[in-house]
């Protein structure tokens, strides 16, 4: 069954989810170590210990959901939560089980469970700590599917399972980056084996893995990917040629080696193209953002301008007027240029003038050379993500390319194929022919 669980807080909320009438029935089957005997009171009394240390998310929350069309007794219920209880660490701590059931858009009724821990160890009055729950969970899921005898979700606990055409760019990369795990590999051809019961029923399991049954040069099955690497099927599956014959039946209907591989090579390309598509779509939208970007930042940057440009000249106005207004006029003005003072005046006036001259230049000196930086930082952003799509789109170009190109018809084109590449890729040795031996001067 489908194990999720989280830590969190709002232990009034929880009781309230845990007890909605939406559902056609509510059943709190256990209140174990707490002294209230009602859901809302008994997560409240976990609150209230709560407060009592710094944990936040005093609760942890279980979901137990089995299959479709399982029938789970409440024994069965109680066996998997008592497993979790003991690999999450919660061990002994007060814990509230309730049931659901409801009726599913099929209209079949199916019952589901709900655990709700509280964390705070009392004697200790600190938290339990929750590591790698997930983890465990999930591998205490895989282990109730296999007890019970159902079928593991697809996708869900084993990632051979996922259909290998829907994959990702980082997955499709880190696929080319990793190596074939030979074990798991056999693993999945002999899954495949043991799932089906026919011809058809084996090739679409192989054809969902990215494998295209086919016959071999040597008249048995096999299973081509969209590398050309070829698999026997009775060798990896595990059994005997002649158990293969008797249940994949006639060999002739299948496409040969070079048909199967590029069939599987044609499903793998179409979603490479897929991604090139989507890369290209999202280098679209992030250019235009950062357009975008560029432009609202142009405006701020004029409307900074302007507000500087209208604070200098209004600072400026306002210290010519106090300057002027130093200069006496009249009986007093006559009386200062008679003693000298209006000279000293007009000094001071220049020299002040001079230095708010300069502190201007230097505002809007730095105003220019910050805005400059801006643009440039700008500019370095698209020439980056421009380089990055590229690289992508030269990547996928590179990697369809790769798939498309034929194989070679017999093993001395291989061979020839080899040899040139080895060519060129150590220089050619010479050696002299002349009769009175090596020329030493060359």
């Amino acid at each position: 069954m489908i194990l999720v669980g989280n830590q969190r807080a709002g232990a009034k909320d929880l009781a309230l989810h845990l007890l909605k009438d939406e559902n056609e029935r509510v059943e709190v089957h256990e209140l174990r170590g707490f002294a209230s005997n009602d859901l809302i009171s008994a997560l409240r009394e976990s609150q209230a210990i709560s407060r009592g240390t710094r944990c936040k998310q005093h609760l942890y929350s279980l979901s137990l959901n089995p299959p479709k069309g399982a029938q789970v007794s409440v024994a069965a219920f109680l066996e998997a939560i008592e497993q979790a209880e003991n690999r999450l660490g919660l061990s002994g701590q007060p814990r509230a089980v309730v049931f659901h059931e409801k009726f599913g858009s099929d209209g079949e009724l199916r019952r589901h469970a709900h655990a709700v821990w509280c964390r705070i160890d009392t004697e200790r009055m600190k938290a339990v700590q929750m590591s790698c729950d997930h983890r465990k969970l999930q591998t205490l899921s895989r282990e109730l599917y296999l007890k019970h005898g159902w079928d593991l979700p697809k996708g869900h606990q084993n990632p051979l399972d996922r259909d290998s055409r829907n994959f990702s760019l980082a997955e499709w990369q880190q696929a080319k980056r990793a190596k074939e795990d030979p074990k798991a590999l056999k693993a999945m051809f002999q899954e495949c084996w043991t799932r089906s019961d026919s011809r058809a029923s084996f090739s679409n399991a192989l054809k969902e893995r990215g494998y295209i049954l086919s016959k071999g040069d040597r008249r048995g099955f096999v299973a081509a990917d969209y590398r050309g690497e070829v698999y026997p099927v009775s060798r990896w599956a595990g059994v005997k040629a002649k158990e293969v014959a008797g249940r994949l039946g006639d060999l002739d209907a299948l496409p040969d080696a070079r048909e199967a591989h590029a069939l599987a090579a044609k499903a793998v390309t179409d979603r490479l193209k897929e991604l090139q598509e989507e890369q290209n779509r999202l280098a679209r939208e992030k250019l235009q953002r950062l357009a975008a970007e560029r432009k609202a930042a142009l405006e701020r940057q004029r409307a900074e301008q302007q507000r500087l440009a209208q604070e200098q000249a209004e600072r400026k106005a306002k210290e010519e007027a106090e300057r002027q207004a130093r200069l006496r006029k009249g009986l007093a003005g006559l009386l200062d240029r008679i003693t000298g003072k209006r000279k000293r005046t007009l000094a001071q006036n220049c020299i002040e003038e001079t230095q708010a001259y300069q502190r201007d230049a230097g505002q809007r000196a730095r105003l220019s050379e910050a805005q400059h930086y801006a643009h440039a930082a700008f500019k370095a952003k698209a020439q980056e993500q421009g380089a990055q799509h590229k690289a992508v789109r030269e990547e996928l170009r590179a990697d369809i390319q790769t798939i498309n190109t034929p194989l070679a018809d017999d093993k001395a084109q291989r061979r020839e194929a080899f040899k040139a590449k080895r060519r060129e890729q150590s220089p050619e040795r010479t050696r002299s022919r002349a009769r009175d031996g090596p020329d030493f001067e060359r």
